[in-house]
């Protein structure tokens, strides 16, 4: 299919494009039009048995562990300038494959990694304490003892990447691993590779080592692989809980550093003197940002029982605007699910949720008119209690649930109600309040009154509980890359 932009459909082994050694192909299709984008070669496992095996020489016999930290992030910085040089592209390739809307393409799927392999190059890495003196200690009878703590890179890293985000998701482990001195084989989800492969045209560009960042593809097996294999030093995954745990499961029998970012079914907690405007944009972002494939959107919102039917209100009308369709459309501002597969699972959640006697008061079916393309209307549901299905499983769609308390208590008792703990929220006048809400809540980051703009790259995105293991984004993600070794010695 010819398109109006440029994209590498190969894999990228060893400072190499290469078609591997398999005759199987994975199909990309956009997932608004099913038209199809691109074959990309199907890894074999000798492909991915070739990239780690790259990653270790590199790692063992390389140069890139063992330069200073100015001279990884030069290398960096030339990443990012190509990266900003081939923009156009990205948010195209974005906009096909994973179905986002052009604002989101320009801005969080593209750009926003992009600042922070910045931030990383330009803020992180020059500060961060690579080595630092300990204080010396006197041993009665033996001498002063002393040394340093060291900083150093993991080793080989296997980077597991979900659909939803592919850029985004894929460079927020390939920029700590880098800027740590890791090598590693980065492995995209199956429906949305391209832009991942992209990454090795940066690498190129920039003059990376060979064998310092690999690219191969595939699904189930090739990720067993990566998280079997006795090469590998650390895995980070991205994905939903239920993968995450086998992930852990094959990475513990070879005790391999495991870094989860999981699920979230995360709560909203509007108080009775909240600003209702901020509170009902956020409600609807958290529902049709992505088609709600997000794991950190608010699609739990708790509000006081006093403007509970004020806020429904605004928000059925909110989301009674929201033109869903084509995201290649301008007039679009929201896009599909990324497969048949997905919405079929959303569907399958909402009728349960009528079920267990929900209320619908927007949404719930296939828009009319959109035959062809996986796309589903932003569904809100009422009359929900907490214990419900709908309340405590992630759909990974556009659908909300509106829960009443009549407490701040009982709010955060709701809230804390879930097996996940990513993402929260709270919406006070009164932000004294709010701040001692927050430190309640069990949730990885909680905003309050929509919290700061954009995605800071100082800021630790993780989560709680089954939403994870460890932290991402600058140094919080940086740490988790690397060792700490002591070097000492008696001064006598």
């Amino acid at each position: 299919m010819t398109t109006a932009y440029s994209f590498s459909s190969q894999l990228y082994i060893d400072g190499h494009r290469t078609d591997g050694d398999s005759e199987a192909s994975l199909v990309v299709r956009n997932p608004a039009t099913e038209e199809l984008i691109a074959e990309v070669p199907q890894s074999s496992l000798t492909d991915v048995r070739r990239a780690v095996e790259a990653a270790r020489r590199a790692f063992d016999e390389g140069p890139w562990p063992r330069l200073k930290p100015a001279e990884r992030a030069a290398v960096l910085l030339r990443m990012a300038e190509e990266m900003e040089r081939r923009l156009p592209d990205l948010v195209a390739v974005n906009i096909a494959e994973a179905g986002s809307v052009r604002p989101l393409a320009e801005s969080l799927q593209t750009r926003v990694p992009v600042a922070h392999l910045r931030d990383m190059a330009e803020r992180v890495m020059p500060a961060f304490a690579w080595e630092r003196p300990m204080q010396p200690t006197v041993a009665p009878g033996i001498g002063i003892s002393q040394g340093v703590l060291r900083r150093e890179a993991f080793g080989v890293c296997a980077l597991i990447s979900a659909y939803n985000f592919p850029f985004f998701l894929s460079m927020m482990k390939v920029i700590p691993a880098l800027a740590a001195g890791c090598t590693a084989v980065l492995k995209p989800a199956p429906a949305t590779p391209l832009e991942s492969l992209l990454i090795g045209d940066f690498a190129d560009a920039a003059g990376l080592p060979p064998g310092v960042l690999n690219i191969v593809t595939g699904d189930i097996e090739a990720g067993r692989e990566l998280t079997t294999h006795p090469m590998v030093d650390l895995v980070s995954f991205t994905g939903s809980d239920t993968v995450g745990r086998t992930v852990y499961a094959q990475a513990a029998a070879s005790l391999k550093k495991v870094v989860l970012e999981l699920g979230g079914k995360s709560a909203s907690i509007v108080r009775a003197d909240a600003d209702l405007d901020g509170a009902v944009r956020s409600a609807l972002a958290g529902i049709t940002t992505h088609a709600g494939q997000g794991c950190s959107l608010l699609t739990r919102t708790l509000v006081h029982e006093s403007v509970h039917d004020e806020l429904v209100a605004r928000l059925s009308a909110g989301l009674a605007a929201v033109r869903v369709g084509d995201p290649a459309d301008p007039a679009t501002t929201m896009g599909p699910l990324i497969s048949e597969a997905q919405r079929d699972k959303v569907e399958k959640l909402i009728r349960v949720g009528e079920e267990e006697g929900a209320r619908i008061v927007h949404g719930g079916r296939r828009p009319a008119g959109l035959d062809r393309g996986h796309f589903m209307e932003p569904t809100l549901f009422t009359g929900v209690d907490n214990g419900m299905t709908i309340a405590r499983t992630e759909f990974f769609g556009p659908v909300g649930v509106v829960i009443p308390f009549a407490t701040d208590e009982e709010a955060v008792r709701i809230a804390n109600d879930s097996p996940y703990g990513l993402a929260a929220a709270v919406w006070s006048a009164d932000t004294v309040a709010a701040h001692g809400i927050a430190s309640r809540i069990r949730a990885g980051g909680v905003t309050i009154n929509g919290g700061s703009a954009g995605v800071n790259p100082r800021a630790a995105f993780g989560g709680y509980k089954q939403s994870g293991l460890g932290r991402e984004w600058g140094e919080f993600g940086l740490d988790e890359y690397l060792q700490t070794k002591t070097v000492s010695w008696a001064a006598r």
